[in-house]
């Protein structure tokens, strides 16, 4: 498969089992990142339907001959370096073969609905008396425990309820309304959180050789990435608002409207301030004592952006750019995704890869941002197809006959 150098390398979770009973988004962005780093992750879905993201599209994926797939997008951008097996968790045999994949796995993780997993004898209470020594991650919308635990939840309603919408969008006063973000962050960040906890379990792990469970709460990890704006509050007292690209703490901190376009300009300290204000020809800013610190400037905030706003106004978004790039000031352009993929710097860090399907040929990924010194991010398969790794996973691990494997099909199980 192409841009592929470090397949044979050993990665940092070689050797770790993966079973990876998630779908959707947070689970299997953590699963994806397990499996970057190494892991071998066996993904579990139903038959002939699979993760719900491989039917949410368009864009499909296309094969050679330019005809729509079965898989979306969507599916494509976090399935990668995985094997697929499909099982009916309802049917007795479907999920025996669960059971016994976790009983030879390291790490399991699920986001169905609290309670749904014991039905099936899938709980991590069932599983950990088997198998010790396993990490069992329950992603789910509101926790294991707790008076909301049985609701079901997805990332738009997380990032309303949790408080991300209410910092998100411009303020009301110039016409604004809560936004959420453009990708499911909420998802996303559970999904961090996840592997970050998988990660610190696999190594404390290693002082008993037991494992555990681990419970991430769509809802608790969307209010703790909350950062700045949560200590704003507590110590603050003030509740946040939304204030559209501005910084809640820093000024200058936003964009700003060019002749051609906007600008994105983050200036951090007062060094960087003067610096600013001498190519904006604003130099005697710098000695104002309403602008002579960060507080200062919070403060003032309305009149500075105005003066500086009436500056960025005059020149095209290159001019200022180029001009404020050259003294140390840290600004930059809006660009579109297209600009981002089109620019020379995603060919000099290799932000897109290219891995091979055989009923497609290459299909791009988006690079693991993580740079390995020693154990490298690896790139070994492309998203799988549906049930791709049913069969050979039955016979080479869990010793089914052929005989026994074509059974389990006519029966439903798989």
């Amino acid at each position: 498969m192409s841009d592929s150098s470090s397949d044979d390398s050993r990665g940092a979770l070689t050797g770790i089992k993966v079973l990876d009973l998630s779908r959707v988004l947070a689970g299997p962005w953590a699963s994806q990142l397990l499996a970057d780093y190494g892991a071998d992750v066996v993904k579990v879905e139903r038959p002939g339907k699979g993760d719900d993201t491989r039917s949410w599209g368009p864009p499909w994926l296309q094969d050679e001959q330019s005809n729509d797939t079965s898989d979306s997008a969507y599916f494509l951008s976090t399935n990668r370096n995985k094997r697929s097996l499909t099982a009916n968790l309802a049917h007795p045999d479907g999920s025996r073969i669960v059971r016994d994949l976790a009983g030879q796995s390291d790490v399991l993780i699920e986001n169905f609905k609290v309670g749904t997993l014991k039905r099936y004898g899938l709980d991590y209470e069932s599983l950990a008396a088997q198998n010790p020594r396993l990490i069992y991650c329950s992603i789910s919308a509101y926790g294991q425990s707790g008076s909301r635990a049985d609701r079901p939840g997805y990332d738009a309603m997380i990032q309303a309820s949790g408080g991300l919408m209410s910092i998100t969008g411009e303020p009301d006063e110039e016409g604004g309304s809560p936004q959420k973000v453009g990708v499911a962050i909420a998802d996303i960040m559970a999904g961090m959180y996840a592997t970050t906890a998988v990660l610190a379990a696999l190594l404390a792990r290693g002082d008993d050789g037991r494992g555990q469970h681990l419970d991430v709460p769509l809802y608790d990890a969307q209010v703790a990435w909350l950062a700045n704006q949560n200590m704003n509050f507590l110590v603050g007292g003030v509740v946040p608002g939304r204030q559209g690209t501005a910084h809640p703490n820093i000024v200058p901190y936003q964009t700003f409207a060019t002749a051609d376009g906007h600008v994105s300009l983050a200036v951090g300290n007062d060094r960087q301030f003067r610096r600013c204000m001498e190519c904006l020809g604003l130099g005697e800013l710098s000695d104002d004592p309403r602008f002579a610190d960060n507080s200062s400037r919070v403060a003032n905030r309305e009149v500075l952006v105005h003066l500086i706003a009436g500056k960025f106004s005059e020149q095209p978004s290159a001019t200022w750019i180029a001009k404020l790039g050259a003294s140390g000031v840290p600004v930059g352009p809006i660009n579109s995704i297209e600009d981002v993929f089109s620019e020379e710097y995603a060919d000099e860090r290799q932000l897109v890869r290219q891995l091979s399907r055989h009923d497609v040929g290459d299909i791009p990924t988006v690079s693991n941002p993580v740079r390995f010194s020693g154990t490298p991010v690896s790139y070994r398969s492309a998203p799988p197809r549906l049930g791709e790794h049913t069969r050979s996973i039955l016979a080479m691990e869990l010793g089914y006959s052929q005989e026994q494997i074509v059974a389990l099909y006519e029966e439903g199980a798989i």
